[in-house]
């Protein structure tokens, strides 16, 4: 009701001491040392640090494991857990209601990349105004670590033979349809990924950022002392079932401009390369070219990598109104009887 003092429902249940995030005080279900936590806490920053009404934040995800984080996320968040791969068109409904909240899409590279791949697409397409965030590991993680649509040539599986298919990168497939705001991250370095996401939150337009997030538990391969396998044989137990010993994340330090391996839990290595000073993230030609070049040196570019402040975004583009649809009068939304027969004449 436009005008009144009554807290939301939201703030009556929260004591104003309770943690900000609802991972912070009930057990969650990733793995320990799993990068996703570390992502949330991300978000939850870079959302204090750039003022946002945490009442009018909106997360929605797809299925997967980065898919579960509305669940955990702010106290004072909206959040909905949607259908594998429909996240975005969800986002996009939601955003034709209410354009005053920030949206949030949170999702993997299988539930975007494959079964969603379509729907990510148009999302860009429209320039939907959201901070649309990959964690990126890889693998099916719910369903034993199977290649996604990410997973590089020459990956070796847990089982099996390496993968011999071509990978979907995000950031360039994104760069290729349009998107106005692209950015590249790793789980192991909050420092950088805060900014990156305070970035594409205060931009106006769809804000990819594409989140390196290893998989502990499909990454521990034949000879592991982590593996599954080594633990059932020399530890003692009476139910045989998976258990996933704490380990210490994966972090990385590296100065801007400089190339650094990072060694993963199974001894298996990334490099990550930083912006440096001299890079131009509004030329979409230079970025492909500088995307390409790092990719066939085998490093993982990231930082800023593209950004484009001239196009509209989806609202702006349609003309739309400002005021929110559940708060619009019904009888300016209703066209009126003769209007809509008039419009339905249209489809005989």
């Amino acid at each position: 009701m436009t005008g009144s003092t009554k807290p939301t429902v939201s703030q009556e249940m929260e004591h104003p001491s309770a943690p900000l995030l609802r991972m912070e005080r009930i057990p969650h279900v990733w793995c320990p040392s799993c990068g996703i936590g570390t992502v949330v806490k991300c978000y939850a920053t870079a959302l204090e640090r750039s003022g946002v009404d945490l009442d009018k934040v909106s997360v929605v995800s797809g299925i997967g494991c980065s898919s579960k984080t509305p669940s955990y996320f702010l106290n004072r968040s909206h959040g909905f857990n949607s259908v594998h791969g429909r996240m975005p068109s969800v986002t996009t409904g939601a955003s034709a209601a209410n354009r005053k909240l920030t949206y949030i899409g949170v999702s993997g590279d299988g539930d975007s990349l494959s079964i969603g791949a379509g729907q990510f697409v148009h999302a860009i397409r429209r320039n939907l105004n959201m901070c649309y965030i990959i964690e990126n590991n890889g693998v099916y993680g719910l369903t034993k670590g199977q290649f996604s649509a990410s997973a590089d040539i020459g990956s070796k599986p847990k089982k099996g033979l390496p993968n011999q298919q071509e990978p979907i990168d995000p950031v360039s497939t994104a760069l290729s349809l349009g998107a106005t705001y692209i950015a590249r991250g790793f789980s192991g370095d909050k420092e950088q990924l805060v900014p990156l996401i305070q970035g594409a939150l205060s931009h106006d337009g769809f804000a990819l950022v594409d989140v390196i997030s290893p998989c502990v538990t499909f990454n521990d391969h034949e000879g592991s002392t982590k593996s599954y396998a080594h633990t059932r044989q020399f530890y003692h137990h009476v139910v045989d079932a998976d258990f996933i010993p704490p380990a210490e994340e994966i972090k990385a330090e590296y100065d801007k401009g400089s190339a650094m391996p990072v060694e993963l839990h199974d001894g298996s290595k990334i490099v990550l390369r930083k912006i440096d000073n001299e890079y131009d993230p509004t030329s979409r030609a230079a970025t492909f070219k500088y995307l390409r070049e790092r990719f066939n040196a085998g490093e993982i570019v990231t930082g800023l990598l593209y950004i484009d402040k001239s196009r509209k975004e989806m609202h702006d583009l349609m003309g739309n109104i400002d005021t929110p649809l559940a708060q619009y009068p019904l009888d300016k939304l209703h066209p009126g009887g003769a209007e809509l027969k008039k419009i339905l004449s249209r489809y005989r």
